[in-house]
């Protein structure tokens, strides 16, 4: 079972544990996932299963939809619905048209410093356990872009709204970045991932639908659909397959590879005229 599959990630579980369930219900030895939802977050999460997680590489760069909650009023230790309460303020009077124009401002790359509650490595160690031991680690702000941003819903003390961003982006920081821009503080209450690339959250299934829904697995032909074909003759396959290199008059890129029968091989990469074997199933 090689490809992929997206799952609708519930609360209250981590994205390690959504890839063990699916392993298990599918009797699948090889999982592993691409963009890591915390347990609080609902939503997107591509799994790869068998030799479908050579496909990592090609999907950790890929921009993301979120729909968030934004909870004023108040600043949590972690950002989000789960932390200690660190500080109340008052909240300004506000409108939609405030509330808007605010998030017009995050429009464009900005950089941004990733929260201490966080799975982002220092000295071999990742932030959240550097925050539960009560150490303060400095961090290297990171370059990201939010592409868009737009309020769905203005109730009393809460900010419904949609992002569209880059890999990268915590939302976390983003919601208390816009809660300071309006004068108070706030903390993510709500976060679902609505998109990854070009997986959408209406395509993807939830783990109890797994054993009935086999047939939603994206094979790894049907991921890379896109791309010209080439097809080698038994000689050059066997060559090709073998790790040898082989010249081809083409354009630098990704290209599908498949044998004399129309069988799908695998992806190979041309590089300076040269074909070279890149995922072989």
């Amino acid at each position: 079972m090689d490809g992929i599959i997206i799952i609708d990630k519930p609360i209250g579980i981590s994205s390690r544990q959504t890839v063990t369930k699916v392993r298990n219900i599918l009797n699948e030895k090889k999982a592993g996932h691409t963009g890591t939802l915390d347990p609080m977050a609902t939503g997107v999460l591509p799994i790869l299963l068998g030799k479908g997680t050579k496909l990592s590489k090609y999907l950790i760069e890929h921009d993301k939809k979120y729909i968030a909650l934004l909870q004023l009023g108040e600043k949590k230790d972690t950002g989000d619905i789960e932390g200690n309460t660190i500080e109340k303020k008052q909240i300004p009077i506000i409108n939609e048209q405030i509330v808007q124009e605010i998030f017009n401002s995050f429009i464009g790359k900005q950089n941004q410093i990733p929260p201490m509650y966080s799975a982002v490595k220092v000295d071999g160690k990742k932030l959240y356990e550097y925050a539960r031991e009560g150490i303060e680690i400095e961090r290297k702000s990171r370059e990201i872009e939010i592409y868009d941003i737009k309020l769905l819903e203005l109730v009393e003390s809460s900010i419904k709204f949609e992002v569209y961003c880059s890999k990268g982006t915590y939302i976390r920081v983003l919601c208390e970045n816009i809660a300071e821009k309006l004068g108070t503080v706030g903390y993510m209450s709500y976060l679902k991932r609505t998109m990854v690339d070009k997986f959408k959250i209406e395509n993807s299934i939830k783990i109890d639908e797994l054993l009935h829904k086999k047939n939603n697995i994206i094979t790894i032909e049907q991921y890379f659909s896109y791309l010209s074909s080439i097809v080698l003759n038994n000689r050059k396959l066997e060559l090709f397959q073998n790790g040898v290199k082989l010249t081809y008059n083409l354009a630098n890129g990704l290209y599908k590879i498949y044998d004399q029968n129309n069988n799908f091989i695998g992806i190979g990469i041309v590089e300076n005229k040269l074909l070279k074997r890149d995922i072989i199933l």
